[in-house]
């Protein structure tokens, strides 16, 4: 694994570089690998910063259960208002003593060492736990949009290679069609033929000529796509050594699919985190009713200044208890209690959800699995029927009119074959997806 997301790194900065000088070698492996690696699809790189965010936020949430210390050195010159304190109107026993109203300036230096630790608070380490859950279901974000993606890619690749089979296709139509033209041409110089037959033929031929140019625009376009998918540069030019093909999926039942699903699609499995997460919250307001225990203390000096100075220290226990706050607890109760019910409802809804991707991706299988039987049997009768047109115009027994029209269907049964290869494909892809395991299906 290790090894195969180095070579994905490396193609991925190769691509990066000049532009290659000829075509790239790709399979559909290759392209999930470099899709999926820290250099691919921009919506993996933005799951992956996500992460970090709540990792960040998980740290500072446990920053108030962790000590905090702090140090100080003020160093102040002042003066005081006596009168301003309320000290003019004392009187003192000492015939003619009369306190300053202004004292100073003196100067006053404090160094000093603070820390508090938090004792006990429930509220505090609930919330710790919800950062935790929050840190989970970002992680299984980061599975469930590398699924997305290789689902993404996969179907972008599979577009791409019924593109070039396309091409193949509408070229060996052209080809066909330019036998089929010179042979109606040599059978009007043999005298057994006629000028519309040719006619005929050479309209054949422009039409599927035309259809050459379309498919192969069609074949750009689809290959921007997996490029633009793949994050790699647009002038690349890919050779997909991947072709259409059916490949048999191995059978599973509907509970065997849907337990499979329920147990490995990351979505899934990060919904539950939040929901967790606003539980573990829900949790930590509730517990904000409780009394909340702190240890502090101080040490330092302080005098008018280093010569002088004296230690001092402070130390003892905080205790609080809430009473009364306008009541912006408990509206901090309800909405977090309504936060969760609501986390709860989207992780039903997403398992109901599952369950119908589930259901309708074994159904398009099967349909997709019977459409390759019928669209490989119609092509071989078209086969079968061109090649039985052709030796009856050749005797003289049949027009060109039945050579073109079996020609037609042969072409339509080729197109037919190769959608029909390629719902498979998109099938194959969408099981994988509902059940969790595109990347394990592709490896």
């Amino acid at each position: 694994m290790k090894r195969a997301c180095m070579l994905a790194l490396a193609a991925v900065t190769a691509w990066a570089a000049d532009p290659q000088p000829g075509p790239v070698p790709l399979s559909l492996k290759r392209a999930i690998e470099i899709a999926t690696s820290k250099e691919g699809n921009t919506n993996l790189q933005l799951a992956g910063e996500a992460v970090r965010q709540a990792q960040s936020r998980s740290a500072e949430t446990r920053a108030s259960l962790l000590p905090d210390v702090e140090s100080s050195f003020t160093e102040r010159s002042q003066t005081e208002n006596l009168a301003a304190l309320g000290l003019h109107s004392i009187v003192f026993p000492i015939p003619g003593f009369q306190l300053p109203t202004l004292v100073g300036p003196f100067t006053t230096m404090d160094a000093r060492i603070t820390g508090q630790q938090s004792v006990f608070d429930f509220s505090s380490i609930r919330r710790f736990q919800a950062s935790k859950a929050g840190v989970a279901a970002a992680k299984s974000d980061v599975d469930g949009t590398a699924e997305q993606v290789a689902a993404q890619v996969a179907r972008a690749y599979l577009a791409a290679v019924k593109a070039d089979t396309d091409v193949e296709t509408a070229q060996a139509n052209v080809d066909l069609s330019q036998a089929l033209l010179n042979q109606s041409e040599n059978e009007k110089a043999a005298g057994t033929g006629t000028g519309i037959e040719v006619t005929r033929a050479r309209v054949q031929l422009a039409n599927d000529r035309q259809h050459l140019v379309e498919v192969r625009n069609t074949r750009r376009a689809a290959h921007l796509r997996l490029l633009r998918a793949m994050n790699a540069r647009l002038d690349t030019q890919l050779q997909l050594t991947d072709k259409l093909r059916y490949e048999p999926v191995d059978a599973v039942t509907l509970e065997q699919a849907q337990a499979q699903a329920l147990k490995e699609r990351p979505d899934y499995k990060a919904q539950q985190e939040r929901e967790r997460n606003a539980g573990f919250s829900a949790s930590a307001t509730k517990l904000e009713r409780l009394p909340s225990v702190a240890a502090f203390a101080d040490y330092g000096s302080i005098g008018t200044g280093i010569d002088n100075a004296l230690p001092t220290r402070t130390y003892g226990i905080s205790v609080k208890v809430p009473i009364f706050d306008g009541a912006r607890r408990d509206a901090r109760r309800a909405e977090s209690a309504s936060e969760y019910r609501a986390e709860k409802l989207r992780t039903a809804d997403l398992k109901e959800q599952i369950q119908l991707d589930v259901r309708l991706a074994l159904d398009s299988l099967a349909s997709a699995e019977e459409e390759v039987k019928v669209a490989q049997e119609g092509l071989a009768l078209s086969e079968n029927e061109l090649a039985q047109a052709r030796r009856r115009y050749d005797a003289g027994v049949a027009t060109g009119v039945e050579v073109t029209d079996a020609q037609t269907r042969l072409e339509r049964a080729r197109d037919n074959q190769t959608a029909a290869l390629y719902n498979h494909g998109v099938a194959r892809i969408d099981l994988a997806q509902s059940m969790g395991r595109v990347r394990s299906v592709v490896q």
